[in-house]
């Protein structure tokens, strides 16, 4: 990519942001679902809960609901979008390439996919936490299946 690119993939990545906030994807709660976490940042209020159902190690359905900045809103869409089918190992690869992304090493592009709009926010330290939030709530509830 070229240097004079860059402003517009910041954009496209910028409106995919914007999308996922205004027009969540898996926007809900799971009825008897397998996994049911929820954890909020208190410095920012940002708040997310995920409900998940399990089918022999994979990720089959997830859903959230939440509030807070279109980072931490957006990132959990993203996720849902992003682990739906996925089996659990792999979601756990996917979290570790999530937050070295998050702390500016390089990504795998493929692997990432949508979540590399979300690249641009290992600039911003602070809103790091907002990101990871979503992240860190599926890491904690699949700790606790």
């Amino acid at each position: 990519m070229m240097p004079q690119d860059e402003p517009k993939f910041d954009e496209l990545y910028r409106e995919l942001i914007l999308d996922h906030y205004r027009y969540p994807h898996n926007r809900g709660v799971l009825e008897k679902p397998d996994v049911d976490m929820q954890q909020h940042n208190p410095v920012c209020g940002d708040e997310i809960r995920l409900t998940a159902i399990i089918e022999d190690g994979t990720i089959s359905q997830i859903e959230f609901m939440g509030q807070g900045c279109s980072i931490s809103q957006a990132s959990a869409s993203m996720l849902t979008d992003r682990v739906t089918g996925l089996e659990l190992t792999d979601v756990d690869a996917l979290s570790v390439e999530f937050r070295n992304m998050l702390r500016g090493d390089d990504p795998d592009e493929q692997m990432m996919q949508d979540l590399m709009a979300l690249q641009g926010v290992s600039k911003y330290p602070v809103r790091v936490k907002c990101a990871v939030l979503a992240w860190d709530t599926l890491q904690k509830a699949l700790k606790l299946k």
